[in-house]
Order: structure tokens, then C-alpha cells, then sequence
């Protein structure tokens, strides 16, 4: 036999060795508990044949503390490239049957790497989070290979994508990696975030809590806001990072993917010139106008169940992609709140980092009032997502539905605040509160001075409503582009998209904004 021979065989065995892991034994462990492999969770997630590993015969460098000679190859993490839909894309896959996907220096390093190509490059990075934290043994070295990825994390952010699915534990440090990157997927049952443990929680708090409770995938996307997605098994949270990415263009300075598209351009659908009721009181669900508005009804909800008083999420509208920000009526009558502002603020920038158009719809009575809102600091909070209305550059739509109440009015993509083309339907009321409010203020001392207060209050509201209720006086002065016909609304935002293509827009020069924290 040559020795060419022998060395081929030796490569062939290595490789076979680094394809177990942790081993038979601990791939059954991982089966039993319902989790897939890091590298069956590679396959289901990029196209198939496409995987091409990087660093595959890396292992750790500890020396005692019982590693001496459980020396794994690829020490805890798979790491490479591939393609989604043909698009390429660099990820790492968290090896939990490798010392429980503890992070080590070289593991950090082989993380960093393809990081670092995913930038050169200009390409998406997708992190596979299924790990017990810092390997122990290694010390401040396994801390710093996380400040390590933080950093990239950060020099990465509004550059390319970074998706985090988080498919079993993260805790302690691991969790800021998921919190920077611009979507986190969970996985229902079996993953968990936490800073602290339940053991360390009931230890200094005395509070009793078990993992699922207290950083599950139901908390992070209902209580926390700190993922923007759950799913009920591993292969649905890879295929929503699948749909997320078909939304976003490979980095910065690219456009997002056109498809073609069989829904007419021209569709118009006249149930929208009904939906918004009479009584400006009722409720209606957004999301009804929305589907009958984008490409096929298809609407991408983010966060669904956090903040559910307004919307956020993706959509196609003539095949191009655009991110939707809408109030939703029947939460909370739409009226902003901390939670919302954050989560809106949040996806307006990821947006305008990655030259998606923003279609906004507004029906939003104003600023949720009341002391905890006050206390809590919606002032700050909502400048949030003023902020990022100001300060993003990419083509901005807005349709007025109903109300649009005062400084909310201002903020959710006005016209004074660089909206392209601002549309109203003829249900639209623009003003600085609602009639009755305003009334109460203006006529307080006529209203207390007539025979009749109630009648008075009354005909003061008619004559206040015909006067202001319409969105007819915004337009007079160019605040609003058009009033329209509901039913007129797809075509008139695919026409404005498409005039709006070749927009340029800039922001005046400096190291970046201070936006409020």
C-alpha cells in the first residue's frame, strides 16, 4: 500500500470520526430528548449538497480537568458555508453532544472565522444555538472567545443579516450573541435564554421557577420581546429562517430579490372601502386590510405575540419586498405603547439597515396614557421609534386608515418626517385628539354655561368632526399625497414603490446618531 493510499485512508477515517460528535451514544441522547444533530439541523436548513465545512479537524487545547485525552474533532461546533434558495450564506451549528456544546477558544475561533468571511464577502450569518455555556475547564479564555463573537456581532450589524435560532439552551453570556443579531427563532419545548438560572434565581430571589417559565420560547416571544419567533419543532423555526431571509438582500449594499409574481398589479378590492366601520369606536382587524393590500394575502408577522397592538413583518407588494409597520385596532385601539414603540422602532431600522421599503398603515389614537406608561418611560421609548422613522433613507409609504391622533400622528411616518408618499382613505381622521377631547378643551366654558351642557357638548362634537374628522384639511396643505379610495390601495403603493426605485437619500455625515436608550 503507498503511502498516498494510507493518507487518503487516514482522511477518510477522521472525517467519519468527526461526522459522530460526541459519539453514538450522546447522538441518541440528543434523538431521545426530540433534538436533531448539528449537522442534521445543517441539512434541513441549507439546500441540499450545498454544506461545505470549514475547520472540521480543530479540537480544544486545554491541558487537565479530565480533557487530556478526549480530544472531539471540531470541538463542539460545526462550522462553513452553503447556500439557501442558491444565496450564500455562513453558519455555525452548536454541537450539544460535544461537552454539552460548551464553548471553548478554538471553538470561538472557528465561529469567528466565518464570521469574518461572512463580511468579506457580504453574506448572511445563521447561528444554531444549542449549548450548556463557557467550558469551564478553559476559564477566561472561553469568556473572551465570546467577547470575541460579540464584537463581530456588532461590526456586523447592519452590514449582513444575523439570524439566531436558538434550538436548546443558552445561557448566562451566550445569550447577548441571539440579543444583537437582527431575528431570533425558538424552539418550542426545548430551548431556553436566560442570563441567570432557575437555581441561581431561586437562590438570590427566592422565587421558584423552572427553565421553561422563565426563559422558554412562549416568554421570550410574549413577555420579553427578546425573540421574534417560536416554532413547534427544529424543522419549522429552520424553515422560518428560510422565509425571514427570502425577504432580505444578501447585505447592505445590495437590493432585496425581486419575484415574479401572479397577483395582478392592478388588483383592486372593493371589501376594503367597507372594513373600516362607521362608529369610529369599533375595532377592525389590520390584518385584514394588510392581506387583501400584499401579494397573494402572504404576510411574514415578526413578534406576533408580543406588543400585539401593532404589526410588523414582511410582505411582497409587485414581487418587491417591503417591511409593514401597522397599528392594530382591535389591541388596544392601536394606541402606542412602550412595548410597541420598542418593537417597531426595532424592525423600522433592521429595515432601512438592509434597503427594504416600509409600507406603513396607521389607525392609532395617540400615546397609550396612564402612570406605569409614564413612569416606564414611554417619552423615551416612543423617540425610539420616531428615531428610526427620522433616520431611515429607504422609500417610506404611509395609508391613514382612521385615526391619526396627535404626536403619534407625527411619528408613525408623517410627511414632515420624510414619508414619500403619504396616502389617506376618505375614513381618515387627522387631528391633534379626538373630537370630544378637543371639544372639552376648546368649549369648556360655553359647554358649562348652556342651558343644555350635554346638547351643547354634542352639536360642539358634529360641527368639531365635519370640520376636522376628514383628512381633507391635511391635504389642502400637502401633508397628504392623495386621498383615496381603499379599494385603490394595492395599486397605488405598487405604483409608488416602483416611482420611488431609484430613490437617494442621505443623512448628513457623521460617526452615527445617539439614539434614546
Amino acid at each position: 500500500m503507498s503511502t498516498n493510499d494510507e493518507r487518503l485512508r487516514q482522511l477518510d477515517r477522521m472525517r467519519a470520526e468527526a461526522l459522530l460528535g460526541g459519539g453514538a451514544v450522546r447522538i441518541e441522547r440528543q434523538h431521545a430528548w426530540g433534538k436533531l444533530t448539528a449537522r442534521e439541523r445543517l441539512d434541513l436548513l441549507l439546500d441540499p449538497g450545498s454544506f461545505v465545512e470549514l475547520d472540521t479537524f480543530v479540537t480544544h487545547r486545554t491541558t487537565g480537568f479530565g480533557l487530556d485525552e478526549n480530544h472531539i474533532l471540531g470541538d463542539g461546533v460545526v462550522t462553513g458555508h452553503g447556500t439557501i434558495d442558491g444565496r450564500l450564506v455562513f453558519v455555525f451549528s452548536q454541537d450539544f453532544t460535544v461537552f454539552g456544546g460548551s464553548l471553548s477558544e478554538a471553538y470561538a475561533e472557528k465561529i469567528c472565522k466565518v464570521m469574518d468571511l461572512a463580511l468579506k464577502v457580504g453574506a448572511p450569518i445563521i447561528g444554531l444555538n444549542d449549548s450548556g455555556g463557557a467550558r469551564i475547564q478553559e476559564g477566561v479564555a472561553s469568556l473572551g472567545g465570546y467577547a470575541e463573537i460579540f464584537l463581530r456581532n456588532v461590526l456586523a450589524s447592519g452590514v449582513v443579516p444575523q439570524i439566531s435560532v436558538v434550538m436548546g439552551p443558552c445561557a448566562g453570556g451566550a445569550v447577548y450573541s441571539p440579543a444583537i443579531t437582527d431575528f431570533t427563532v425558538m424552539v418550542e419545548g426545548s430551548s431556553y435564554m436566560f442570563v441567570t438560572g432557575p437555581n441561581v434565581v431561586r437562590t438570590v430571589t427566592h422565587e421558584e421557577v423552572d427553565s421553561e417559565y422563565l426563559g422558554g420560547a412562549t416568554t421570550h416571544t410574549t413577555k420579553s420581546g427578546v425573540a421574534h419567533l417560536s416554532a413547534g419543532d427544529e424543522a419549522a423555526a429552520l424553515d422560518a429562517v428560510r422565509a425571514i431571509l427570502a425577504h432580505l438582500p444578501q447585505n447592505n449594499l445590495a437590493e432585496p430579490r425581486r419575484v415574479p409574481v401572479s397577483d395582478p398589479v392592478d388588483r383592486m378590492d372593493p371589501q376594503l372601502d367597507t372594513i373600516v366601520p362607521d362608529d369610529p369606536r369599533l375595532p377592525y382587524d389590520m390584518r385584514d386590510v394588510i392581506d387583501r393590500v400584499v401579494d397573494d394575502g402572504a404576510f411574514l408577522e415578526i413578534q406576533p405575540g408580543w406588543a400585539p397592538n401593532i404589526l410588523i413583518g414582511f410582505a411582497r407588494l409587485g414581487g418587491r419586498s417591503v417591511g409593514i409597520v401597522a397599528q392594530q385596532p382591535a389591541v388596544l385601539a392601536g394606541a402606542l405603547d412602550i412595548d410597541a414603540s420598542v418593537k417597531a422602532a426595532r424592525f423600522v431600522r433592521t429595515c432601512d439597515c438592509f434597503n427594504v421599503p416600509l409600507v406603513t398603515f396607521v389607525d392609532v389614537p395617540g400615546f397609550m396614557p396612564g402612570v406605569a406608561q409614564e413612569h416606564g418611560g414611554i417619552i423615551k421609548h416612543g423617540a425610539k421609534l420616531l428615531f428610526a422613522y427620522c433616520e431611515a433613507t429607504v422609500p417610506k409609504l404611509t395609508v391613514i386608515t382612521r385615526k391619526a391622533y396627535g404626536g403619534a400622528y407625527d411619528v408613525m411616518s408623517s410627511k414632515h418626517i420624510r414619508g414619500d408618499m403619504n396616502l389617506a382613505w376618505p375614513t381618515a381622521e387627522i387631528a391633534v385628539m379626538g373630537a370630544a377631547g378637543a371639544v372639552n378643551i376648546i368649549f369648556k366654558d360655553a359647554i358649562a354655561a348652556a342651558d343644555d351642557p350635554v346638547a351643547e357638548q354634542a352639536r360642539l362634537v358634529a360641527a368639531y368632526e365635519s370640520e376636522f374628522a376628514n383628512p381633507y384639511v391635511a391635504a389642502a396643505r400637502g401633508y397628504v399625497d392623495d386621498v383615496i379610495k381603499p379599494s385603490e390601495t394595492r395599486p397605488r403603493l405598487i405604483r409608488s414603490l416602483e416611482m420611488l426605485a431609484d430613490k437617494r437619500d442621505t443623512n448628513p455625515r457623521k460617526k452615527h446618531g445617539n439614539i434614546p436608550l
